[in-house]
């Protein structure tokens, strides 16, 4: 019942680079709970979110925030000290999955197949880096989603200005081996792989744009492959997820690359529930819509109250 869930703060907006994108999901989200007579509150995580939150009465929360401040461990860890229950990974599942190198690091130590890797900085010997990961290169900031910052890297010379463009978004950059190939998402709610969705940009890659201003961007769910690969998909992207001790729901980013084998790009925790989202997608390809998607990710809550 509705009234089992309590009073719902719903969180949104915050401070990161992708506060215009949250406040787009949360409004989703409150508008999809308040429809089923969830007692649900649209809550901009500013800088007074402490006092709102103890003010408000809140019986639980729905993290709608994307990036740091809200996906990265530190919102997980005020709810929890303030005892509300919350949607989604905890703090130690939110903090390894933001950080990019954190999260290849316990992919490889669990024997899962992602792209090697270089951290980069001022100090870096920019021919070295291309001769020991090969061209292109993807030089992305470590810390940062919605593919924010990050640029597709083709002769040595453009590395730096990649790295320095990088770095007004996080001071951790990595530079990683360019994976030709298919690339697919895979949504995972309550510990099960969704639908496989393949995306086809209109640029060079699944950028910001493509993902939440372009009309031309392809999104093939089925995804054209066979049974068996779909599934292969989706069992790597459960066991990367509980490997970042993902909890709940999220999205697993993965390339599938010209030899049919598959990469590890990235783990979402919470991913985005906009018109333009995956995760809601798959999920109506599952004959979930997008307001019993958002029931059931909020309904996690009451197994951990």
């Amino acid at each position: 019942m509705s009234t089992d869930f309590g009073k719902v703060a719903v969180l949104m907006g915050g401070l990161s680079a992708e506060r215009e994108v949250s406040l787009k999901s949360g409004t989703a989200v409150l508008a999809a709970l308040q429809s089923r007579g969830v007692d649900a509150h649209g809550v901009d995580a500013g800088r007074d979110i402490v006092s709102v939150l103890q003010t408000g009465c809140f019986d639980r929360a729905f993290i709608a925030l994307h990036g740091r401040g809200g996906e990265d461990g530190v919102m997980q860890g005020l709810l929890e000290s303030l005892g509300l229950p919350y949607t989604g990974s905890g703090v130690l599942g939110s903090a390894l999955s933001m950080d990019k190198i954190r999260s290849k690091q316990v992919w490889l130590a669990a024997g899962l197949p992602t792209p090697a890797f270089v951290r980069l900085d001022a100090y870096s010997d920019w021919a070295a880096v291309a001769s020991d990961l090969g061209l292109p290169l993807a030089v992305k900031p470590v810390r940062e989603g919605s593919s924010l910052g990050i640029a597709r890297v083709t002769e040595m010379a453009g590395i730096e200005p990649a790295w320095r463009a990088a770095v007004a978004f996080d001071a951790l950059v990595m530079a990683e081996p360019w994976i030709e190939g298919g690339e697919y998402t895979v949504s995972i709610l309550d510990g099960e792989a969704l639908p496989v969705i393949r995306l086809q940009a209109p640029g060079d890659f699944y950028d910001y744009a493509a993902k939440y201003e372009a009309e031309d961007t392809g999104y093939h769910c089925p995804c054209g492959l066979t049974a068996d690969d779909e599934a292969e998909l989706q069992a790597l992207a459960v066991h990367a997820f509980a490997a970042l001790d993902g909890r709940g729901w999220g999205r697993v980013d993965i390339m599938r690359d010209g030899e049919g084998r598959a990469w590890l790009l990235e783990n979402n925790t919470v991913p985005g529930l906009t018109d333009h989202s995956l995760v809601p997608m798959a999920a109506q390809a599952a004959g979930i819509g997008f307001d019993e998607l958002v029931w059931r990710i909020l309904a996690q809550t009451l197994e951990v109250a």
